[in-house]
């Protein structure tokens, strides 16, 4: 520590603030406080004794703590109070910067009687705050995962990161296709899969000798030490992004079954080239994106925070510092909760599955119609306080890792659209009161399954002749709503989020264009934050790379459609492509702050049923790239900001995306060959172990609204209002935008993206059920937990979704392997209470069709 600390000479200029003037007086006299060799020590006394509740975290930096006095000793109070200046502007409309500490930085530029302490501690405050910002993270859970120091000395792409990412994405990802057929589906996750990564790194470290080859003047040992974090975290994104089920078998699915339909004709070749083409042109848009949402401050990802917990858990040490009374060690708690939640997991998963869809206000009246119709967790709503014991189903919202403003912002857009539907089903708008008030199914006009081989013809084209003698497509009243929000989301978002985060779209765009023309410039260049400081010293990726993987990817595709039988003309997944990049930009940018994806897959058919009206399986094409281009897309960029808050360097990331997504290209398609041939009647809505296929079954019923009958028809004769919807979100993103900005003080935490988004949950039969506990274990945890006990909140928050998640996906595997597998029945009232009477059948409508009638308009074409 010097002499005389910088800020004792620091001046500070504040035109626009007589208070401040007057403060530079009291600091430049701050030889009142005391001893200023001891000011070390008294910053560690402030941080322990009576600071502010939102720098608790930093108690556990434990080592990186001298580090952070270090930098705070560089600073002056003037260049404090610029730093605190900036971060107040930056982050004023930020719902995930603390509340609390904006208020304080607000009263510390106001000067010290209005911050309201004495002379010594705004003086410390100010300097801390403003290290914290510079040279660390303004988020408390930021720090929690993230060191503000880099070692760049640590071993990163070695021979057994690699083997391990290797085989645990092979592994991952069949699993994971196979199970993403199941309602509720259960994910093998990336943070449960850094459980086998740790202890199978640990063996190699143990078991292999240091024996290697050298390339390019670079040793590549078998074992180079001790399995370190980064070598970890290679591993880890290797995993997270190969071990996911990939989107397109869905449709190969829902293409390829009878029960759909029933194209023959696909083989390896054609699933090889479309699938390596969707996921592939997701992985060079991600690239594209770095600038809007990897880069920058406000872009938290906090889905994504639990995985570097978790990591940091097992690999690096900690000491055990008391959080609110709480001594246990983050990697004992771990195993703990884990244990805990996989032997649980029996009980609903098995024992008494009544405890995962826990419907029991059905149970009162199981035959009661309207009770189920309100209530049901099947058939209904959902509107119930209570509706599940199970963690898969509670987990399904990510409660402990999305921040409570996003999920009540979604949750309280969902009961409006739940009402709204209620209301409308009493009135039987538009017929629906004859069909289940919210079924992913498609119906003809007497209340029966549409049968779409009566519409068409051989090569699945619509046949007017036929279309007009049979019946046109309806759909339940969830599934108007659904569109109806989505439609104007589409607008809405693309509109709102120019205006909210314009500078930052304005930067990244520059950016880019500035680096194509100079491909020696920086990356980081346009960016002051310490991570991208410190990632500067990594050579880069050029963007070139990522836009020549586009153009592969699109070769691909159009291989692909033009040597098989789709009908589908290349043109038009071109503008599909075109129109979800121009998306993908906003939609990225709420995910990077909410944890919430908006997905735009929808928008891919609505175009496709005009460009290719009648054309069901060239409409299915379409849709996998509006689908895909954007969450693949966001998923891959993601990884890159676990990398990035890893300091992992980037060509070594860009090289494990390219493996990791190959390897999943192949596992994922043997999956699906197994699923298809070894699980009896799936994708039937009676499948015994739940193998329904849920969105295979949404995508049916989407083609054959949009992909066959064409939007053209359905808007003009079946459902007119729904154009109506894009054109309310583009007329009302402005006023919304500008009226939320008025009235900010009361309209901070408020998000209209988000809250239409809530709007669109009643998509594919979920329903209130799978959110209520959700948002209720939200509150405790990342509202109440998170407001009064920080520290502990920080230390052992994302441990805790961590275990628990990974609990569940160990206890799915081992009941499906030993006991769904082999039809092993365990029968009693618990295990059939939930799906007995009106709510299980999910069939039931609220309007009885008199016999020998139809509803619906009298002609349709």
């Amino acid at each position: 520590m010097k002499e005389t600390p910088d800020f004792v000479t620091g001046a500070i200029t504040d035109s626009s603030s007589m208070q401040v003037e007057k403060e530079k007086q009291a600091l430049v006299s701050v030889q009142e406080v005391g001893d200023i060799s001891n000011f070390r020590e008294k910053v560690l006394d402030r941080l322990q004794g009576g600071m502010r509740k939102d720098l608790e975290d930093i108690l556990n930096v434990d080592s990186q703590m001298n580090y952070l006095l270090d930098m705070m000793d560089t600073l002056t109070v003037n260049e404090g109070l610029h730093i605190l200046e900036e971060a107040a502007k930056y982050h004023e409309d930020d719902p995930n910067f603390p509340t609390e500490t904006l208020r304080d930085i607000q009263l510390m530029l106001k000067g010290k009687e209005a911050y309201g302490t004495d002379h010594e501690t705004y003086i410390i405050d100010v300097l801390l705050e403003a290290t914290l910002i510079k040279y660390h993270s303004p988020y408390p859970e930021v720090r929690a995962i993230c060191d503000p120091t880099d070692d760049p000395t640590l071993p990163v792409e070695t021979i057994r990161a690699y083997f391990l990412g290797i085989i645990w994405v092979a592994i991952g990802s069949f699993i994971n296709e196979l199970f993403t057929f199941r309602q509720p589906s259960l994910k093998l996750r990336s943070t449960s899969l850094q459980l086998l990564l740790y202890p199978c790194g640990k063996l190699l470290e143990r078991i292999l000798p240091d024996k290697g080859i050298t390339l390019f003047g670079v040793r590549h040992s078998l074992n180079p030490g001790p399995w370190n974090f980064k070598e970890q975290m290679l591993a880890t994104l290797m995993v997270n992004v190969g071990s996911g089920s990939t989107n397109f078998m869905s449709y190969v699915m829902t293409m390829k079954l009878k029960l759909f339909f029933n194209q023959s004709w696909i083989s390896f070749g054609f699933i090889f080239l479309l699938n390596f083409s969707t996921q592939f042109m997701g992985f060079g848009l991600a690239g594209i994106l770095r600038r809007w949402v990897v880069f920058p401050t406000k872009a938290v990802w906090p889905s994504l925070l639990p995985t570097l917990m978790l990591n940091r858990t097992l690999l690096l040490p900690e000491t055990g510092r008391a959080a609110h009374g709480w001594t246990i060690t983050k990697y004992k708690f771990f195993f703990i909760c884990l244990g805990v939640s996989f032997l649980y997991f029996f009980i609903p998963g098995y024992v008494f599955t009544g405890l995962s869809t826990f419907n029991w206000m059905t149970w009162i009246a199981p035959h009661n119609k309207v009770l189920a119709i309100v209530t049901g967790s099947s058939l209904g709503l959902g509107f119930n306080p209570w509706t599940s014991w199970d963690w898969a189903v509670i987990n399904y919202s990510n409660p402990l890792a999305t921040p409570f403003f996003s999920a009540f912002n979604r949750y309280i857009g969902m009961v409006f659209a739940g009402l709204l539907i209620l209301a409308l089903y009493w009135k039987n708008y538009k017929w629906t009161g004859y069909l289940p008030i919210n079924s992913n199914a498609t119906w003809n006009n007497v209340g029966t399954a549409f049968n779409a081989s009566k519409i068409v013809n051989d090569k699945l084209e619509l046949d007017l002749e036929k279309y007009r003698a049979y019946s046109p497509p309806f759909i339940s009243l969830g599934y108007v709503v659904f569109y109806g929000a989505e439609f104007a989301l589409f607008t809405m978002s693309f509109i709102y989020i120019g205006l909210s985060e314009w500078p930052q779209v304005k930067a990244a765009a520059v950016g880019f264009w500035r680096s194509l023309k100079d491909r020696k410039r920086s990356n980081y260049e346009m960016e002051d934050d310490p991570i991208s400081k410190m990632m500067a010293k990594y050579p880069e990726v050029p963007d070139w790379w990522y836009i020549f993987i586009l153009l592969l990817s699109l070769a691909f595709g159009i291989v692909a459609v033009q040597c098989w039988p789709t009908n589908t003309p290349s043109w038009s997944i071109i503008v599909i492509i075109v129109v979800c990049v121009i998306l993908v930009i906003p939609s990225a940018v709420i995910m990077s702050v909410t944890g919430y994806q908006l997905g735009f897959n929808d928008i891919g058919i609505i175009l496709a049923g005009y460009m290719v009206p009648g054309r069901a399986i060239a409409n299915m094409i379409c849709r996998v790239y509006g689908w895909n281009v954007d969450a693949e897309a966001e998923s891959f960029i993601g990884d890159q900001k676990l990398a990035h808050y890893s300091k992992i360097p980037p060509r070594a990331m860009f090289r494990c995306q390219m493996i990791a997504t190959l390897i999943q290209t192949f596992c994922t398609i043997g999956a699906l060959d197994v699923l298809i041939k070894s699980i009896p009647d799936v994708c039937s809505p009676t499948q015994p172990d739940k193998f329904v296929c849920t969105f295979p079954r949404a995508l049916y019923t989407a083609t054959l609204v949009w992909g066959v009958v064409g939007p053209a028809r359905v808007f003009n004769s079946i459902y007119p209002m729904l154009k109506w919807a894009f054109l309310i979100g583009f007329l009302a993103a402005a006023p919304i935008y500008y009226t939320r900005r008025y009235f900010h003080k009361y309209l901070k935490h408020f998000n209209p993206i988000l809250f239409l988004s809530g709007m669109t949950r009643y998509e594919s039969a979920y329903n209130l059920s799978y959110y209520t506990p959700g948002i209720e274990i939200g509150f405790i945890f990342m509202y109440y937990v998170r407001r009064r006990y920080l520290s502990w909140w920080t230390k052992y928050n994302y441990v805790l979704t961590s275990a628990l998640g990974a609990g569940v996906a160990f206890g799915g595997i081992v009941i499906f392997a030993t006991l769904q597998s082999t039809q092993t029945t365990f029968k009693w009232w618990g295990n059939t209470i939930s799906s007995s009477g009106v709510d299980g059948a999910r069939t039931a409508a609220l309007y009885a069709l008199p016999p020998g009638t139809h509803f619906g308009p009298e002609t349709w074409e």
